[in-house]
């Protein structure tokens, strides 16, 4: 296969390593993103082309597909870029400002029918993930909490497995990103508001906890403060903070990558 056949590599700068083994690149004018997988990943990034292409029709932002190709030695994905900057490089009272703007676009992802989104990332498949990625040993130490790096992700695992019986999913499950970190979401340059959401691998129907516990794990390392972005997170979005079950999904989460 000629990666990316019409465009070529010229022009073309390598961004960073995907996960599965994917090549990511972005156009030399910054307006479009590459990515390229090998043979036996063309189902996976199929799959995030069909999400691309359905939150797309929602009227949440977030990329829109340009080309694609698949043949017997892998394929790519070429999308547009969110025109924006990642909030996670802005400085905290940027992304104070940006706050507001943020949380509503949460809650309006999360507020689409979760009846007509066709992908799922619901606590079952989350955790048979989570069991494929402990069993071969693939998980970054990197990516756990900290009091929990020298702890054997086999016993992360089965203490997150003994609480599924508490767990609420089935009655609050909503649209989610399922990766919901502040490098996927671009802020506009100019009026440091929400431009959209990117990197739509993971999106599907999930507990609302999914996203929300890693977007406010993540937020808190700019705000420098444990309590101010969940209390006006939760303020925005009109909820309140359920700690047990941000506690869950934020200790789940490492265990599937890898």
């Amino acid at each position: 296969m000629i990666f990316m056949s019409g465009y070529g590599r010229v022009g073309w700068e390598a961004v960073t390593s995907g996960e599965s083994g994917a090549l990511v690149f972005r156009s030399a004018d910054g307006s479009r993103y590459a990515k390229h997988v090998p043979a036996g990943r063309q189902d996976l990034l199929a799959q995030e082309r069909n999400r691309v292409e359905w939150l797309g029709a929602t009227g949440i932002p977030g990329p829109t597909v340009l080309d694609w190709h698949a043949d017997d030695d892998g394929a790519y994905l070429v999308t547009s870029a969110v025109r924006g900057t990642p909030a996670d490089t802005v400085s905290a009272s940027a992304l104070h400002k940006a706050w507001p703007s943020i949380t509503e676009a949460v809650r309006a992802l999360h507020a689409l029918p979760p009846e007509q989104c066709p992908f799922s990332r619901d606590l079952a498949r989350m955790l048979a993930l989570a069991e494929d990625v402990v069993g071969r040993g693939a998980v970054n130490p990197e990516f756990l909490p900290a009091e929990q790096q020298e702890t054997p992700p086999e016993e992360l695992l089965a203490r997150l497995a003994a609480q599924v019986g508490e767990r609420l999913e089935q009655e609050d499950t909503v649209v989610c990103h399922g990766d919901l970190c502040l490098p996927n979401i671009i802020l506009d340059p100019d009026t440091v508001d929400f431009a959209g959401f990117v990197d739509l691998g993971r999106l599907g129907t999930a507990d609302r906890y999914a996203d929300i516990a890693l977007l406010l794990a993540n937020a808190r390392e700019t705000w420098g403060d444990d309590t101010a972005a969940d209390e006006a997170f939760a303020r925005g979005y009109g909820i309140t903070l359920d700690a047990g079950r941000q506690r869950f999904y934020l200790h789940l989460d490492p265990l599937t990558w890898g």
